[in-house]
Formats: structure tokens, sequence, C-alpha cells
């Protein structure tokens, strides 16, 4: 059943990426047409849902005239089509805040190695969607622009961080734009706004990063659809010389490929709680419990199982601690002072850990590692929640109860997102809704070692036996 309330927008902005796409390259349509959809679109949702604060319309039309005057068969794989990027990348010559007060006027002189390949294959920058500070957090907000609301019911969390990039693809404003991920970042939204996001092993869309050697965080796609998320992703591969963890994309074919051929037949296994590590509440359980019986009813074995997962948490919490203390490392005291109260204890907590905490860390993370490697011998796919919970209001910072279990830490209810970013797996969240109160919901898919197109294939049979892709929403309006 696909996802959707009604839809007041341009014709064009209803349509899936990959159909934009070919009407570009068969010259039905032109870059400008779509990019006045997108803007007519922002200016009508944007009041409500605040998801594309920094919007750069004289840039993007100087590019479409540009990619217009080139045959569409060189004009890249993108075609012209319009795309958003997240406010934590930079973007020559348009407004790039990080979500923070020390940074609210930066605007930088040169684009991030990512956004130029996506340019140079044929994307247009239509703006800069909304982030936590300095993307930490499952909830989008900040000083500098406010919160992101949720379209499907403006009193609740949208996540985070790439909050904004979720609900600018709900509301139609974009039919692609581009996240990130760490602890969840990517697939938290995604699934609390009802689109697909995908989180890539590390190197595999490579950008520019202060610490270029490290592999928690990474850059991914986000789409209406698993088909689009995967045109996406063919845009944002490839090797870099300039950073070191880059590496070419796939050999054969496109992984748009790999998602038109997919195939039902797939063994999953599912675990509802990571062996009692993740909670859950009953509702989201039993939905994705059903999901998983249309699953099997298509063809697909399911078994119930999940491998030894032991010190994930710890080893999560000791590898994001080393990342906030390297972040710390290098901001000036004008940037940092400017920092929310987490986000400011989490550089602290990193900043506290001994050399033991993070030999241990690189120890243990290769033994979950290589448990789940083995483990994915057997299984196309481990499947699990993307988030125990279905969103809380948006004014609530993050989740402090889950199944009647308190959380005390900032990211305890985003324990899912731990597994894929601890041992680089690439992982996904699919919409499955309908779930319950008529919100969207997602499952979470994790594949094997750079196994980005096999995931997006298991995904596209998800997608398709719920009746996806979803269509996109006007904002539902709660008071």
């Amino acid at each position: 059943m696909t996802l959707s309330d009604g839809f007041t927008g341009p014709d064009l902005c209803r349509l899936q990426a990959h159909e934009i796409i070919a009407m570009l390259r068969a010259g039905e349509i032109s870059p400008r047409d779509c990019l006045d959809a997108a803007f007519a679109r922002i200016e009508a949702v944007e009041p409500v849902v605040n998801a594309m604060p920094t919007i750069c319309p004289e840039r993007a039309y100087e590019a479409g005239e540009r990619l217009d005057r080139q045959h569409p068969d060189i004009a890249g794989g993108l075609a012209g089509l319009p795309i958003a990027i997240k406010d934590l990348t930079m973007v020559a010559g348009v407004r790039t805040t990080f979500g923070t007060e020390g940074h609210a006027d930066f605007v930088p002189e040169t684009s991030d190695p990512l956004v130029t390949r996506l340019e140079s294959r044929g994307g247009i920058v239509a703006g800069k969607t909304n982030t936590p500070e300095m993307g930490a957090g499952g909830n989008t907000f900040n000083d500098v622009f406010g919160p992101t609301l949720n379209p499907w019911d403006t009193r609740l969390n949208a996540g985070g961080s790439s909050g904004g990039a979720a609900t600018s693809l709900a509301t139609g404003e974009v039919w692609l734009s581009h996240g990130s991920d760490h602890g969840g970042s990517l697939r938290t939204p995604a699934c609390y706004c009802g689109v697909v996001g995908l989180r890539p092993s590390p190197g595999r869309a490579p950008s520019a990063g202060p610490a270029g050697f490290t592999t928690e965080g990474v850059q991914g796609p986000m789409a209406r659809s698993v088909r689009d998320c995967a045109i996406f992703l063919d845009a944002m591969a490839g090797f870099a010389p300039a950073l070191p963890i880059s590496y070419p994309g796939p050999r054969t074919g496109r992984f748009e490929d790999a998602v038109i051929e997919a195939s039902p037949k797939l063994k999953i296994a599912f675990s509802a709680d990571f062996n009692g590590m993740a909670k859950v509440d009953p509702e989201v359980l039993a939905h994705l419990r059903g999901v998983l019986g249309k699953i099997a009813g298509h063809g697909a074995i399911i078994e119930e199982t999940c491998p030894d997962l032991s010190d994930l948490e710890r080893t999560y919490y000791t590898l994001r601690g080393f990342d906030m203390a390297i972040a710390a490392r290098r901001t000036p005291d004008n940037i940092s002072r400017h920092f929310k109260q987490t986000l400011a204890d989490n550089m602290a907590f990193g900043q506290r850990m001994t050399v033991d905490d993070i030999a241990d860390a690189a120890l243990d993370r290769t033994v979950i590692f290589n448990n789940l490697a083995v483990f994915l011998e057997t299984f196309d796919v481990l499947a699990c929640p993307t988030v125990g919970c279905m969103p809380h209001p948006q004014t609530e910072e993050w989740v402090r109860e889950i199944d009647g279990h308190r959380l005390d830490g900032y990211m305890d209810w985003l324990r899912f997102a731990f597994l894929a970013t601890t041992t680089g797996l690439p992982a996904i969240s699919v919409p499955v809704g309908p779930g319950p109160n008529g919100l969207p919901i997602g499952i979470q898919l994790i594949g094997r070692p750079r196994g980005e197109a096999e995931l997006l294939a298991a995904a596209q049979v998800f997608e398709s036996v719920v009746g996806g892709p979803m269509v996109p929403i006007d904002p539902m309006v709660r008071v």
C-alpha cells in the first residue's frame, strides 16, 4: 500500500527520479522545467516543514542552462535533475552553516568532492537541507534555522540528522536528497518520513573531511524509491585519489541494474532486539513481523536469529567518542562555545577516553565484524527495526523510554543503528508502512561487505511487496 494523503504540488514533483531523468534524456522536459517545479514546491511547503532553509536558484538555473546546451548523452547520469545537499557538506558559493551559530554566515569558495562529482554527473544543487548542530542527534533542529517538522504530523520528530533531507523528499521538494550517517543519521529520518535511506560502505561515496581515514561517518543517497536510491548511489560512487578510503564503483553494471533484476528468493535473518541490546515497542515489532510474513509469502525464507554481538554498544560509543574527540581537537573556541549541551557532553566524553578504550574498540569491532561476515555467508541480509519506536514529539530532543525500559543516554534509543556503523557494512531503511496510527515505518536491512548491489535488490523486494514506492504528500499540520 503506497503511503499518500494527497499531493497538490506540480505534476513533475509527483514523479520518481528515474522517470524525470528519462524525460530529460528524451528532451521532453528541460532542467529549467524541473527547477521551476522544485522551487515552486519549496516555496509552498517550506513555511510549514522547514526542510530546506537555504536555496540557490540563481546558481541552479545557471547550471541548468549549461546542461541544456549539452547533448543528453553527455549530460551525466542525472541529466540535469535538481538535488539537495545536506547542510554539513560544502557547496561553492552557497551558505553552509553546519547548523551552528559560529558558522551561520559561512560561504565556502569550493565544493566538497562529493558535490563536484554529483554536479559532473548531471546533478543540479537546488539547496541545502536542515540538520541538527554539527549533525549530532536524531532530531533535526538548530539555533540557526530552527526545527524541521515531520511532514506526516508536524508535531512529531522528522528524525536526524538528515531530517531536512528526508522531509524534502516526502513533500516533493526534490527527487533525490543527499544524507550522511553515523548513528543512524540517514536511516532514522528515512524511517520516520517514509523514504528510502542507504548507508553505504565507507569509501563508496567518498567526501572530504579533516580525518580522512575514519570510517564511521559516511555519505549516502536518499530517495522516495529503492530504484531512485540506487541511481543516486551510482552518481555518488567513484574512486578519488585525494580521498584515502575511496574505491571504485561496481566493475560491471550499475546499482540500478541490481534493483531492476531483483528476485524475491531471499534468505533473511531477522533480529528483534540484537540479543537483548536494543529495545523495541510492541507496536513496531508487531508491524515488522507482519511485513516479514508477507515477504515469506512471496518466496523468501525468514529465520529469527542473530550473530554474537557482544560488546557492540560499548564499542560503538567508543568509536563515536573517538570521532567526537577528533572534531573537538580542531574546533576553535569561537565555534564550540555555541554548541548545545548534548553536543558538548559528547565531545567531553570523547576527550576523557583512554588509549586502552580505543584499543579495545578496535579489537572488539573486528570480532563483531568477523561474526557478522560469517553469519551473512548463510543469509542474504540481516533485517531488524530501523528505530525501536515510532516518532515522538519534536519538542522531545531524544527518546527516554522504549517498551517500558528507561533510556539514560542521548543515543540509547538508536541502538539498532550501531551495528552497521561499527562493522562498516552497508545498511538501508526501506519504508514498509503505513504503520501504527497511519504513520510511516521502516525496516532496516544490513548487507554483506561492500554488498550494496545485493542489498538494494533485497530492499526492492520489500518495497514491491508492501506496495511502494511512496508518493509525495502535502504536509499534515497538527497543533
